[in-house]
């Protein structure tokens, strides 16, 4: 087991975690959260014994193989199944041996060698390479192709799958769904589940971590506390600590009487579809969520948007692309004031693209994309964290924004988003991905958008800053389109699903657990694909090699008809000749009755010496022919 003992852990002066004591048994899946900051990277480094504490005792089983995700991966050109399978150090490692003793002619050490490789699943290890890298949503194509050619969310993915190849008993995961779609976060929910080592895991994905862990280890005020369940046991229990507080108690009290009446307000009008039905079941759980994240740091609400035209903006059968290539096509939508959209797919459908067509950063190359009068479209994707100027401060950003606005009504807006303090007024270059998100969630939310379109929003967001998006997005009147994989808030905010499949865009008659269904039956079509492909393939072999052999068998029949044939006459003359030499070795042939008929005996002998040498060179040629077009 792990041990921790009076634990105290520091980082540049700052002391994150005080007098903690825990034991995690061999086994245990422990989702480890808190705020950004509170520590739970350097306990992941100190564990990887790149961190000392400042006191107290850690103690890991000496033998344990610990996995974790590299932060970094250079540019190199080993192959991307190479480069998995270079997680499995032993097994490497025995390879490496094998070749060595291959070489030595070493017999006694590669039978060694072999029964080790056999032990550690070596000789199923590509295959085990390659499903993980098909569940993370690497093609086929693509295992042979160098990691230098992946773009860097790609190349995370690839650490993770280098990271699960290694047989460890102690598997540390910070935030491995970042750079994933629903599609690899469904397949990493299931391989994690079925995982039997020790698993310590970071994420602000409540449904991932509900989906993956035992236990929640809290860091909250330099303390750390361990919960027994998933995240949503967790806030149960979180909450009612807080509610023994009676400040506390009373704004839990408000926050939920607030939700209970906006929920209240959509039931009325709500649908029977049932998207519909799964956004008011995951609104009324809300009620309970809200009690645990009533001391958030983060208090936003949307401002009230500007009147909004009907419709807000209209797709008809256009098609979308870069340069020549078409990524979809046939696209027809029409988005109407207060509609909530969520958009489906799997990694590299064209969701991102839909989305860039909508917001009018993609112009169509067919069909028409008509704005309605007066639409202020709010859009938000991960790029546009770029134009964001790092030698200014959030504050600057919002003054640009409305420069008549008074500066303590602008602080107490960027205040909602944590940024207090000289925080309002520090240079954006240093800030943590999380921090750049929330700064442009902040001015985006400032403008008062008709029309929202979020491409990823959580990406690098808290647990905190998550669930208070989650309730503005909730209570937002305008048009909504979300793209993300964070299941809760496409729970809590969209009322309809579509689905980009195939280039198109159709309406998806289902909810998020139906999506799941159409995965695993995509998955398993796509294997059912690969059999076909592969049995049509092994008979395509088995065809050519069958022509091949009767070519072979065509092309040898007459060269091993006449070799047989010459083979024959080479027997016959060759005894001929031997009975011929004898009659000329006789004396009594020169002598007598027998002169005569030594010339044309001699005359024979020439014959057959010629005869004979031609016979064997045409041998040789057929003999050549053979080999050259080869056995059958």
């Amino acid at each position: 087991m792990i041990q921790l003992r009076n634990l105290t852990l520091a980082r540049a002066a700052k002391v994150l975690i005080e007098g903690a004591s825990l034991q995690v048994h061999a086994g245990q899946k422990i989702g480890l959260t808190g705020a950004n900051g509170s520590g739970k990277s350097s306990l992941f480094a100190l564990l990887r014994g790149e961190l000392h504490q400042e006191g107290g005792d850690v103690d890991l089983p000496r033998d344990w193989v610990i996995a974790h995700v590299a932060q970094e991966t250079p540019a190199l050109e080993v192959s991307a199944l190479d480069f998995t399978l270079d997680g499995d150090a032993e097994l490497r490692e025995i390879e490496r041996l094998l070749v060595a003793a291959e070489a030595a002619d070493d017999g006694m050490r590669v039978a060694e060698l072999h029964e080790r490789l056999g032990h550690v699943g070596g000789y199923g290890a590509r295959a085990r390479a390659a499903e993980l890298l098909h569940g993370l949503g690497f093609r086929d194509a693509e295992f042979a192709e160098p990691v230098a050619r992946f773009s860097g969310g790609w190349r995370v993915r690839l650490n993770l799958a280098r990271a699960l190849m290694c047989r460890s008993d102690l598997l540390l995961l910070d935030e491995p769904t970042n750079h994933l779609d629903l599609d690899a976060i469904i397949w990493l929910e299931r391989w994690l589940r079925e995982y039997r080592g020790t698993m310590l895991l970071i994420s602000h994905d409540r449904d991932f971590l509900d989906a993956t862990v035992d236990h929640i280890a809290h860091i909250e005020q330099r303390q750390l506390a361990l919960y027994r369940g998933g995240y949503s046991d967790f806030e149960r229990l979180r909450a009612q600590r807080l509610a023994s507080q009676q400040a506390t108690y009373e704004a839990q009290q408000r926050e939920i009487a607030h939700l209970h009446s906006y929920i209240d307000r959509f039931r009325a009008k709500a649908t029977k579809a049932r998207q519909a039905q799964s956004r008011i079941k995951a609104l009324a759980r809300m009620e309970e969520i809200a009690a645990a994240h009533v001391d958030t740091p983060f208090t936003f609400r949307f401002r009230e948007p500007g009147r909004a035209p009907d419709p807000l903006l209209v797709i008809a059968d256009a098609s979308a692309g870069y340069g020549q290539r078409t990524v979809l096509s046939g696209i027809t939508l029409t988005l109407r004031p207060g509609e909530r959209v969520g958009l489906l797919g799997r990694n590299g459908a064209g969701k991102s693209t839909l989305v860039k067509l909508l917001a009018g950063e993609l112009a169509p190359m067919a069909g028409e994309r008509r704005e309605g009068h007066g639409l202020a479209i709010g859009y938000f994707a991960q790029h546009q964290l770029e134009q964001l100027r790092p030698d200014e401060s959030p504050l600057w950003h919002l003054q640009k924004l409305d420069p008549t606005a008074r500066e303590q009504d602008l602080r107490d807006w960027i205040g909602r988003f944590d940024f207090r303090g000289e925080m309002a007024s520090a240079q954006c270059g240093p800030f943590s991905g999380g921090e750049k998100s929330r700064l442009a969630l902040a001015l985006l939310i400032y403008r008062r958008p008709n029309l929202l379109l979020l491409d990823e929003p959580t990406n690098h967001l808290d647990l905190e800053m998550r669930e208070a998006l989650t309730l503005a997005l909730a209570e937002y009147e305008g048009g909504v389109v979300l793209v993300s994989h964070d299941r809760h808030l496409l729970r809590t905010t969209v009322d309809s699903l579509h689905l980009v499949a195939d280039g198109r865009l159709a309406p998806f008659d289902g909810d998020l657990d139906d999506y799941r269904v159409w995965l695993d039956q995509q998955r398993a079509a796509e294997g059912a694909d690969a059999a076909e492909s592969g049995k049509a393939r092994r008979k395509r072999d088995r065809a050519a090699e069958a022509a091949d052999r009767d070519a072979k068998l065509v092309a040898r029949r007459p060269l091993v008809k006449e070799l047989d044939a010459l083979e024959k006459k080479l027997a016959g003359w060759q005894g001929e000749k031997t009975l011929l030499e004898a009659r000329l070795v006789d004396p009594g042939l020169y002598a007598g009755s027998g002169a005569p008929q030594l010339p044309g005996l001699l005359k024979r002998q020439a014959e057959l010496q010629q005869d004979i040498a031609r016979a064997e060179e045409r041998w040789l040629e057929l003999q050549m022919a053979l080999e050259e077009i080869g056995d059958v």
